[in-house]
């Protein structure tokens, strides 16, 4: 809490006025990455447009947040219904709908694929050495997109 209430330029005295423990000041991180992510993926329109551009679009809403996003999740383990209609229905809607058009493989659940997606974004904020923003949004669009393998190497 020392160190929360030195980045923010606060006394401890007025940090803990308005969180009064440590679990109460990460729970409104979680609770407010959970809005941001929300309001980003509505923002940036991941139902109206194919489900590949929505892809990195919805990569780019949750590298934005970054690890608040992961604290979130971690928090809302007992309360997944928030995190569900924020951030997983509308991925899984996407999902859904790249698969009814073809654009994305099918023989995958599209609830898989959104977790996935939220998995392979949340552990691109973090990376060392760190990327830039734009450089991880790009490189997990395309990990997630096309795989991480080369040429044409076969799975057996």
């Amino acid at each position: 809490m020392a160190d929360v209430a030195d980045a923010a330029g606060v006394a401890r005295a007025t940090l803990y006025r308005y969180f009064p423990n440590r679990e109460a000041l990460v729970d409104a991180i979680g609770a407010n990455a959970l809005e941001d992510v929300s309001a980003r993926l509505a923002a940036s329109r991941v139902a109206d447009v194919p489900a590949t551009e929505g892809i990195v679009r919805a990569v780019r809403a949750i590298v934005e947040v970054g690890d608040a996003l992961v604290v979130a999740r971690m928090r809302l383990r007992a309360d997944t219904e928030a995190f569900e209609e924020a951030v997983a229905a509308p991925l899984t809607a996407m999902f859904e709908r790249g698969q009814a058009d073809g654009i994305v493989r099918d023989d995958v659940p599209a609830r898989w694929l959104a977790e996935a997606l939220i998995g392979l974004a949340a552990a691109g904020v973090g990376p060392s050495p760190a990327l830039g923003r734009d450089d991880v949004i790009a490189a997990t669009s395309s990990v997630f997109l096309d795989g991480a393998r080369t040429g044409s190497v076969s799975i057996r």
